[in-house]
């Protein structure tokens, strides 16, 4: 079985095809860095979006999401992005955790695995 790696990197890859299953690395906004946990939200599912589309599936077929933020207190924030964006009667298993980010700029981190 082949493995494709989508916007490979050295140090990983923004998405990892395997068999039927598209795994995706955790995903931060870049471009709203520092601004708020709904701007960052809507950010990181746009590049989920293309991700998966590159993988040649969508948010309609993802099976769990890991949210990481850095502060639970904007967990309804983050939610009511995740809302308006989430395929209804599609939506994945899902966990979601208070942690530390690679950058105090960074305020949500998600990562996905999807069916194709």
């Amino acid at each position: 079985m082949t493995i494709q790696r989508i916007k490979p990197s050295p140090r990983m890859s923004g998405a990892v095809v395997h068999g039927n299953t598209v795994y995706l690395a955790g995903q931060v906004a870049s471009q709203s860095a520092g601004q708020s946990v709904t701007e960052q939200t809507k950010e990181i599912l746009s590049i989920i979006d293309g991700l998966l589309a590159e993988a040649g599936t969508d948010k309609s077929k993802i099976l769990m999401a890991n949210i990481w933020l850095t502060d639970m207190g904007t967990f309804q924030e983050m939610n009511a992005v995740w809302d308006a964006w989430v395929s209804q009667g599609n939506t994945p298993a899902r966990a979601t955790v208070e942690a530390k980010l690679a950058t105090p700029a960074f305020k949500v981190e998600i990562a996905v695995i999807a069916a194709k």
